[in-house]
């Protein structure tokens, strides 16, 4: 099977690409990374060979990050599908399988097991509150009335929530990307989309991309592979991501590891793993950077043996 990977990031998320690279390599990724970004490219991207369209950093004979301009205004989580699909028509017509992965991910997983499970179907992850909106809560109950007056029928319910930040897909199902794009159209131009910022008002459509993505799996049929919310170490600790990700959470590359430590807030396993994965085989610090924020991870791990938040 052939597969590319793809991600989005625009200022300081640069960090998380190229860490992100470095992970999936580690376990065993062979390929492309294709990478759209808004601004400018870090100090770390270098030597770029111009491409067709995207310039291209050969990290070694089996890795490549291949990096897209884009001149789109959409926030880049409402420009998943879109970027997708976009890929599969120019960039990569190719490949059997593609994987969307949110800049602030870690891969923990061997490759071979995304593999297999993508050739099952479309490869999704619970999100932290994925038992929060059964198929017969309200706002599901809401989303479905929403989506029969805009002439979707819901052919599945849906018990569990899922997480946007990682999307597997086999070119089978790729339609599912037009419809998610075109959802997403349709929730902007009704102003649905927490009616611009005010919560809680019909059809309680909040977090955008990732709404809508499930609105898109309720009125689609097809087939879906599912893991827990273990799958990116929410609630507990699986095998396969690590997202950082949440209204409280700190980015890893932007925490200041012994102050928060000294707040009651230790490293979490996400930092750790950041931390192990910025050196190698792309650099995306200097050397003695990283060395200085190991120890720091070292001491904040300490501390927060005793010194815990009240």
């Amino acid at each position: 099977m052939t597969t590319a990977i793809c991600t989005l990031f625009e200022g300081d998320y640069h960090y998380g690409v190229g860490v992100l690279a470095n992970s999936l390599y580690g376990n065993g990724y062979r390929g492309d990374v294709w990478v759209g970004y808004r601004g400018n490219l870090p100090a770390w991207v270098t030597p770029l060979t111009q491409q067709d369209g995207y310039q291209a950093l050969k990290v070694n004979d089996q890795l490549s990050l291949n990096f897209i301009s884009l001149s789109t205004s959409l926030h880049f989580s409402f420009y998943k599908p879109t970027f997708m699909q976009e890929l599969w028509d120019r960039f990569c017509p190719d490949v059997e399988t593609l994987c969307y992965f949110d800049p602030d991910i870690v891969n923990r997983g061997p490759w071979d097991f995304y593999e297999r499970w993508i050739a099952r179907g479309i490869a999704l992850c619970e999100d932290a509150w994925a038992d929060f909106l059964p198929a017969d809560h309200p706002i599901r109950l809401a989303w479905q009335e929403y989506l029969s007056s805009k002439g979707h029928a819901v052919k599945r319910q849906l018990f569990r929530y899922y997480n946007a930040g990682f999307v597997g897909l086999p070119r089978a199902h790729r339609s599912v990307l037009d419809l998610w794009e075109k959802l997403m159209v349709t929730v902007d131009n009704d102003d649905a989309y927490m009616k611009r910022g005010i919560p809680h008002t019909y059809p309680y459509i909040n977090a955008y991309d990732q709404d809508v993505l499930n609105m898109t799996l309720m009125v689609s049929d097809y087939p879906l592979t599912t893991v827990g919310a273990e799958g990116m170490d929410f609630n507990k600790r699986g095998f396969l991501m690590s997202h950082a990700a949440g209204g409280n959470i700190i980015k890893p590359w932007r925490k200041k590891l012994i102050a928060q430590a000294f707040r009651g807030v230790p490293p979490s396993h996400t930092d750790k793993l950041f931390w192990q994965y910025t050196q190698t085989p792309i650099q995306v610090y200097p050397a003695d950077y990283a060395k200085r924020q190991q120890q720091a991870l070292s001491l904040a791990s300490a501390i927060g043996r005793f010194v815990h938040r009240v």
